[in-house]
Formats: structure tokens, sequence, C-alpha cells
């Protein structure tokens, strides 16, 4: 059963790859999602949230307002470990039980973890195998501005606001260059798969 990390900047194709290989049957699991699992109305989670941030960057029907907190934390990073340091174990915790449930469902499984943040907060843990997706800086601005509808300067900052390319590069087993045609991301990726069926 491998277990696999992929991980890319913003608008970098992650997804795409991510979805290719759920369409050949691994079981992939959503870091982001998990983010958003964890934090629902009610949890441990946000309680803690709500008490450290303040009950401002609470939604009225009790939901967890991202913006408010986004700009609580964006661009300082002393209140970005204090969040980090709330919802990061939960999401470690969460993610295990579902690597675990996707291993006794069908052991020979091969499970993807998506993960932006692999290089800040996962890249010791035991991979089989890390996959980055790569596209230039450039082609990634692009993206956010044409397909995510982000004027130019967000689009930098959101950038710019990640590790750099060569950061995540530097832990990767395997790189999927991301910044050609969908065919040839696709290509690449059919190729990991071959790869990982093969073990």
């Amino acid at each position: 059963m491998p277990l696999i990390a992929l991980t890319g900047g913003i608008a970098s194709g992650k997804s795409t790859i991510a979805r290719r290989l759920a369409e050949h049957g691994a079981v992939v699991v959503d870091a982001d999602q998990i983010v958003r699992d964890v934090q629902q109305p009610g949890s441990a989670v946000l309680q803690r949230i709500a008490e450290v941030f303040g009950t401002e960057v609470i939604t009225p029907d009790g939901a967890l307002d991202r913006a408010a907190l986004g700009s609580r934390v964006f661009g300082d990073p002393e209140q970005l470990a204090r969040l980090n340091a709330i919802v990061h174990p939960a999401v470690r915790a969460e993610s295990q039980r579902r690597f675990e449930a996707a291993i006794d469902d069908d052991p020979s499984a091969v499970v993807v973890y998506d993960v932006p943040l692999l290089v800040e907060a996962r890249v010791d843990d035991p991979w089989d195998l890390i996959v980055v997706a790569h596209a230039p800086a450039e082609v990634r601005r692009r993206r956010l501005v044409e397909l995510r509808g982000l004027d130019e300067r967000s689009a930098r900052e959101r950038i710019d606001a990640q590790v750099s390319d060569d950061e995540r590069r530097a832990v990767a087993d395997v790189v999927i260059d991301t910044g050609g045609s969908l065919d040839e991301t696709h290509a690449q990726t059919d190729a990991l798969w071959e790869r990982l069926r093969k073990g």
C-alpha cells in the first residue's frame, strides 16, 4: 500500500493530478477538505479558534468566517503560528484516520494525500513517495488571474506567501511539470500511476 504525498504551489495543477490519479483508482485524501471538516460548527477546533482569535471570526450562524480569520493571520507569522498550532494536530489525526480507513477497506490501495502545506507541516512524515506539481510562478500567476479572477497584486501575494518552488522541488521524489498542456500533465500522471501499480 503506497502512501503518496502530492503537493504543489497555488494554481500548480495539483488538483488536476489528484483527479487523474483518482480516475485510475487511487484513494485521494484532501487536506483542504479535512481542514474544513475539523473546523465545522460545534467542533473543538472551531471553539479553540474563537477563544484565541475572538468571536468576530465566527459568523452569526456559528461557522468560521474564513475571510475575517484570514485578515487576522495573513502576513503575521506569529498569529499564523498560533492558528497552525490549533489546526495542524487535528488535521494530522484526521488524515491518519482516513489513511487507515482506506487501507482497512483495501490493503492494496494507493493512497494519495493532496496536501498544499507539505513542506511547511508534513515533510518528515513517512511517505513512500513525494510528488510535486510544478509550473513556473508566472504561469501560476496567470492562472490565478484568468481562471480564479484574482487581480495581479493578489495573485503575486498568494504565490509569494508560499514556500519557494526550489524548496518544494528539493523534497520531491517525482516532479510533474504542469506548465504545458492538460494532455502532457495527464501523460506524466499516467506514467506515475504505472510506476505505482508495479510497486
